[in-house]
Formats: C-alpha cells, sequence, structure tokens
C-alpha cells in the first residue's frame, strides 16, 4: 500500500471509529482497504485520494450536483449506488457523514436500527 493510500485510509478508519459506526472490520474489496459491515463492503479506497462510498442513487445525484468539488463519478460507477469522494477536498464532519450513511446502507436493518436508537 503507498503511503499516500495508507495515510488516507487510516483517517477513514479513526472516523469511522470516532462515529462509533458497530459491527465494522477493516478488509479488502476489490483489492483495496475497505471498510466492512457484517462482510458487507461499504467504502473502499480507489486510489491514494478517492474514496469509493455507498450511497442510494437519489442520494448520489443530490450530491453530484450539490458539490462536485467533493464528489464525482467516472462513467464505471454510473447507475451504480456508489458515488466517488475526494479526500484531499473534504473535511472530516463531511466524509464522517458520509461514512454514516454509507454504512447505513449497507448495515443489516436490525442493526442499524439499534445504531439509530443510540444516536
Amino acid at each position: 500500500m503507498s503511503e499516500d493510500l495508507d495515510h488516507n485510509f487510516q483517517r477513514v478508519v479513526r472516523l469511522a471509529e470516532a462515529a462509533g459506526l458497530p459491527a465494522v472490520s477493516i478488509g479488502t474489496c476489490y483489492g483495496t482497504p475497505a471498510l466492512l459491515v457484517k462482510d458487507k463492503s461499504f467504502v473502499r479506497m480507489k486510489d491514494s485520494d478517492t474514496l469509493v462510498v455507498m450511497c442510494s442513487l437519489e442520494e448520489k445525484e443530490m450530491l453530484l450536483e450539490l458539490d462536485p468539488r467533493l464528489y464525482f463519478e467516472t462513467d464505471h460507477y454510473k447507475a451504480w449506488p456508489a458515488m466517488l469522494v475526494r479526500l484531499s477536498a473534504i473535511d472530516d464532519a463531511s466524509l464522517t457523514g458520509r461514512l454514516v450513511a454509507a454504512w447505513r446502507e449497507k448495515a443489516p436493518k436490525r442493526l442499524a436500527a439499534s445504531f439509530a436508537d443510540r444516536s
């Protein structure tokens, strides 16, 4: 793993831990570092500055339009419930919000409900 990729992934891990997301583990997805909830990937590194974040298509469309400086997609991700995030451009609070939203997309319903009850 490159030093920049490792450094940026550690930021993602630190923010997910600080958010208190339950049942999160570190793994790989498509050969890159990823965070998983119950063995389902909810975010993964695409490259040293790009995070793939799972989201609903509606949320993706809104965010891509709202802030293209932070959120974007390539042809590969069109019509897929995931968007790309520029890690060098996003602040920790916004990234934490994306991590929580992505976790909710992939977490089993009961686990997501129990997290919502604690929040």
